[in-house]
C-alpha cells in the first residue's frame, strides 16, 4: 500500500526526481572528467575511482549498519556525485588512504550525520576537501604537471597559476604575473610552465559545457553561477586597476576552482537558497569572499571556504527573501 501524502494547495506537478537530477549533473561532469584523464591519466583514474567507490561504500554501510534503515540510498546517484565532486577537488597524486579518509568525512560527517540527502547543511564534497586541506596541507597542495599519464605518486609537481598570483600580491611585484599562462591556455586547461591544480578545475571550457547542459536540461538556473563569476570579474578588475600586482579579472575567473565551484558546488540544491533573489545574494557573497580570501587569506584558493561559509548563511537568506504566499493580500499602512 502506497503512502498518501496530504498537503495544502497549490500543488505543482513535474517529472523531476532526485535520481534524474543527480545523474543529470553527473552527465554534465563528463567533459571535465575526460579532460582530467587526458591531462593526468593514471593519477586521475585512481583518485576518482577511489573517491566514488569509497563514498558509495560509506553511504551504504552507514545507512545499513548505523542508521539501520532497510533501504539504502546509493541508487539515487547522490553518493556517486559526491565522490566525483570530492575527487575533482583533489590533486591527481593524492595517496589512496587520504582519499578514503576524505570520503568518510564527506559522507559520514557532511551528509549522514545530518540525516542524509536533503538534510545536510554543508556541501559534503567541499566539507571533505576542507577537512583534508586542513589535515594534510602538504599532500593537498602538491600539483602534478600535466602529461605524466602513467605517473601517480611519483608525478613531477609545479607551481599553479594561483600560487604565482599569490606571490605577486605578497611581494608587490606585478612582473611575476607575466609567468601566468595565457587566457587561451587557462580556458583549455594547459599550463606549459607548471602545475594545473585539482583534477576537476583544469579546463574552464569543459566546465562551461557542463553549465550549458545543466541550463538546457533546467537542472539549475543561471542565478548562482552567473552572479559568482560576474562578482569576481568586477571586484578583481577593480583591484587590478588600483594595483597591477593583483591579477586581471580573466585570470581570476579562469584559474583555480572558481568555475568548478560556481557551476557544480555552489548550485547544490540542499545547501543553496530556494528563491532567485536569494540565489543572487548568495552568489554575490560567494564571489566577494572568494576574492577576499584569495588575495588576503592564507590560502591561494578561496572558493571552497567561501561556499561553505555561505552554506551556513543559506537558512538566513531563505528567511530574509521569502516568496509571496499564495493568496496573500498585502496590507496597506
Amino acid at each position: 500500500m502506497s503512502k498518501l501524502i496530504v498537503s495544502l494547495s497549490p500543488h505543482a506537478h513535474g517529472n523531476d526526481t532526485v535520481e534524474k537530477n543527480m545523474y543529470g549533473v553527473i552527465i554534465a561532469l563528463v567533459p571535465a572528467l575526460l579532460v582530467s584523464l587526458f591531462y593526468f591519466g593514471l593519477g586521475s583514474a585512481i583518485v576518482l575511482a577511489t573517491s566514488v567507490i569509497a563514498c558509495v561504500f560509506f553511504e551504504w554501510a552507514i545507512t545499513k549498519y548505523i542508521l539501520r534503515r532497510e533501504k539504502t540510498t546509493i541508487g539515487d546517484g547522490s553518493a556517486i556525485l559526491t565522490g566525483l565532486l570530492l575527487g575533482f577537488n583533489l590533486p591527481s597524486n593524492l595517496p589512496v588512504w587520504i582519499i578514503i579518509i576524505g570520503a568518510l568525512f564527506a559522507i559520514g560527517v557532511g551528509k549522514m550525520t545530518f540525516g542524509g540527502l536533503g538534510q545536510n547543511i554543508f556541501n559534503p564534497a567541499l566539507l571533505g576537501r576542507a577537512f583534508l586541506l586542513i589535515s594534510f596541507p602538504a599532500q593537498m597542495t602538491s600539483w602534478p604537471v600535466a602529461g605524466q599519464l602513467t605517473s601517480y605518486l611519483d608525478a613531477e609537481t609545479g607551481a599553479t597559476p594561483l600560487a604565482i598570483m599569490k606571490t605577486a600580491i605578497k611581494t608587490g611585484d606585478a612582473s611575476l604575473l607575466d609567468q601566468l599562462p595565457s587566457a587561451t591556455h587557462l580556458l583549455l586547461g594547459s599550463n606549459p610552465t607548471g602545475g594545473l591544480g585539482t583534477i576537476g578545475e583544469v579546463c574552464a571550457l569543459a566546465l562551461l559545457l557542463g553549465l550549458a547542459y545543466m541550463l538546457w536540461k533546467k537542472i539549475i538556473t543561471w542565478h548562482i553561477p552567473v552572479s559568482i563569476i560576474v562578482t569576481v570579474f568586477v571586484f578583481s578588475g577593480l583591484l587590478h586597476l588600483a594595483n597591477p600586482a593583483y591579477a586581471d579579472p580573466f585570470a581570476e575567473i579562469l584559474t583555480g576552482g572558481l568555475m568548478l565551484g560556481a557551476i557544480f558546488m555552489a548550485t547544490d540544491y540542499v545547501t543553496s537558497p530556494m528563491t532567485g533573489n536569494g540565489q543572487l545574494i548568495y552568489g554575490v557573497a560567494i564571489g566577494l569572499l572568494t576574492v577576499v580570501i584569495r588575495n588576503w587569506g592564507s590560502y591561494p584558493e578561496g572558493m571552497s571556504f567561501a561556499i561553505l561559509i555561505m552554506n551556513a548563511f543559506t537558512p538566513l537568506i531563505n528567511m530574509y527573501v521569502k516568496p509571496k504566499r499564495f493568496g496573500e493580500v498585502p496590507t496597506k499602512n
